[in-house]
C-alpha cells in the first residue's frame, strides 16, 4: 500500500491535461473494428486504457504501441474469440463496452475484473440476454461472467438512469449485425454527453446512427467501421482538480483542453464560473485564477464524475452547496457519495451525505489529517486538491489508485509546486 504526505502549499503554473480515458476507450474500440490501420496519438496508457487495449485483443485485433503516446491498431470487422477468459481489471468502460461485442461471435467467453467492478451491476444486459436466448452465468450477480449466444438484430429496451455505457455497448455493436436494429430508452437519459462521444466517435469510423432526441436510437445493419487517424484532446474530468488547486491557489494554466470539445464535463467551466470563479478560456487553454468561491446547487446527473472535486472545493467556499442527482455515484469504483463525505469529515469539513447528494457547509480552513483514497482515483485527486486549505499536512492512503486514470499525477502535482512525499507500507 502506498501512501503520500502532502504539505500544504499553494500549487501554480502550467500543466498539460491527459487525454480522455472517454474518448480513447471509443476510439480504440472503433478502430479495432474497423478493416486497415488506424494511428491513434496522444493516449495515455492508464490502467483503463490497458485494460481495454487487452480485452480488444483478445477478439484478434492487433495493438501496438508506437513511441510514448501512440496506439497502431490494425482492426478486423469479423471477431473472433482469441482467448476467451478477458480480465477487464478494474474498469467499468471496458467491461460494458466490450460485453455485446463478444455476443456477435456467439463465441463462449468469460469475463473477469478486480475491485469495485465485480460487483457493479450489469442487469441491463441480463435482460437483454434473457429476451435474446444468450446463455449467462455468474457468481451471484458479481463476476466472473459467462456468455454464450448470438446477439440479434432487433428492439432493445435499456433505461437511461443506470449508466449510458450499456447503450454505448450497443451502439459499438449492433451496427455489425444482419439486420436494422433500435435502441429504445425507457426512462429520461442521464450522462447524455457520454452518449454523444459515442455517436461522435462511431460517424468519425464511418458508422451512423439516427439520434431520435434520445428517446430511440435508429441503427442500420450491415454498416463496416473505416480506419482513420485521430488525436485525443485532453479530459475536462481531470481539468476540475488543477482548477480547484488554481482557485485555491495561484494561477494555473490547463494545457490540451479545447474550447469547442463535445465533452460533457466541459460543463465545469460553468459551473465554477458560477461559484464564482475566475477562468479565462482560449482555444487550446484555460488559465483558472485565485478566486473566492461560494455554494451552490449543483446538478450531477449529466457530470457525475466532477462531484468528488466538486465537493471538496465546496467544503472549503463560502456558504452552502447542494449536490443533487448523484445517486450513480454509489456504483463507480467505490460509493463515492460515502467516501468524500466521510474523508472530508475526517479532516473536519462539514458534509451531509444523502440518498442522492451531498449537502456541504463551506469552511475557511480545514484540519488535515490521515485520509483514504477507498481505492478510487477521483477520491484521491479531489483530497489532493484542496490540500493548500489544510492547516496541517494531510496523508492520503492507497495513494497509487490514480493509475488507473491518471498515472502522472503526483508528478504533476510536484511540477505545480506541491510539497509531496511518497512512501511504500508494503501489503
Amino acid at each position: 500500500m502506498k501512501y503520500v504526505l502532502i504539505n500544504p502549499s499553494k500549487l501554480k503554473g502550467e500543466v498539460k491535461i491527459p487525454p480522455s480515458k472517454s474518448i480513447s476507450h471509443r476510439a480504440i474500440i472503433c478502430a479495432g473494428l474497423s478493416n486497415g490501420t488506424t494511428n491513434i496519438k496522444n493516449v495515455a496508457f492508464s490502467e483503463d486504457i490497458k485494460a481495454t487495449c487487452s480485452a480488444i485483443s483478445s477478439l484478434g485485433v492487433s495493438i501496438e504501441k508506437e513511441g510514448y503516446d501512440v496506439l497502431k491498431v490494425k482492426g478486423k470487422s469479423n471477431l473472433n474469440v482469441i482467448k476467451d477468459n478477458i480480465n477487464c481489471f478494474k474498469s467499468g468502460s471496458t467491461l460494458r463496452f466490450l460485453i455485446p461485442l463478444t455476443a456477435i461471435t456467439g463465441e463462449k467467453v468469460t469475463f473477469h475484473g478486480e475491485g469495485k467492478l465485480v460487483e457493479r451491476p450489469l442487469t441491463p444486459y441480463y435482460d437483454i440476454f434473457k429476451n435474446h436466448n444468450i446463455f449467462y452465468k455468474n457468481e451471484d450477480g458479481k463476476l466472473p461472467l459467462t456468455l454464450k449466444g448470438k446477439l440479434k438484430p432487433g428492439e432493445y429496451k435499456l433505461r437511461g438512469d443506470i449508466s449510458s455505457q450499456f447503450i454505448t455497448g450497443l451502439l459499438f455493436s449492433l451496427p455489425l449485425l444482419d439486420g436494422d436494429s433500435k435502441i429504445i430508452i425507457t426512462t429520461n437519459l442521464e450522462s447524455k454527453p457520454y452518449v454523444d462521444l459515442t455517436l461522435y466517435a462511431l460517424n468519425k469510423f464511418s458508422i451512423h446512427v439516427y439520434n431520435n432526441d434520445y428517446k430511440e436510437f435508429i441503427v442500420k445493419g450491415n454498416q463496416k467501421y473505416k480506419s482513420c487517424t485521430c488525436n485525443i484532446e485532453g479530459d475536462f474530468s481531470q481539468v476540475v482538480f488543477w482548477a480547484a488547486a488554481g482557485i485555491l491557489g495561484e494561477e494555473i494554466m490547463c494545457k490540451n483542453v479545447y474550447k469547442y470539445s463535445i465533452q460533457g464535463d466541459k460543463v465545469i467551466i460553468d459551473i465554477l464560473r458560477d461559484m464564482g470563479a475566475k477562468i479565462e478560456t482560449y482555444e487550446d487553454h484555460i488559465i483558472v485564477k485565485p478566486s473566492k468561491t461560494h455554494g451552490i446547487t449543483i446538478d450531477a446527473s449529466q457530470c457525475p464524475d466532477l462531484v468528488p472535486a466538486l465537493a471538496a472545493l465546496a467544503s472549503v467556499s463560502l456558504g452552502t452547496t447542494n449536490i443533487i442527482n448523484a445517486e450513480r455515484l454509489r456504483f463507480k469504483e467505490c460509493d463515492r457519495l460515502s467516501a468524500i463525505s466521510s474523508e472530508l469529515n475526517k479532516i473536519g469539513a462539514v458534509v451531509e451525505e444523502k440518498k442522492d447528494g451531498l449537502l456541504i457547509i463551506g469552511k475557511e480552513t480545514l484540519r488535515g489529517g490521515r485520509v483514504d483514497s477507498w481505492d478510487d482515483h477521483r477520491i484521491a485527486m479531489a483530497l489532493a486538491c484542496i490540500s493548500s486549505k489544510c492547516e496541517n499536512p494531510l496523508i492520503i492512503e492507497n495513494s497509487e489508485c490514480i493509475k488507473k486514470s491518471y498515472p502522472d499525477f503526483w508528478k504533476d502535482f510536484k511540477k505545480l509546486g506541491g510539497s509531496l512525499d511518497e512512501w511504500d507500507m508494503g501489503k
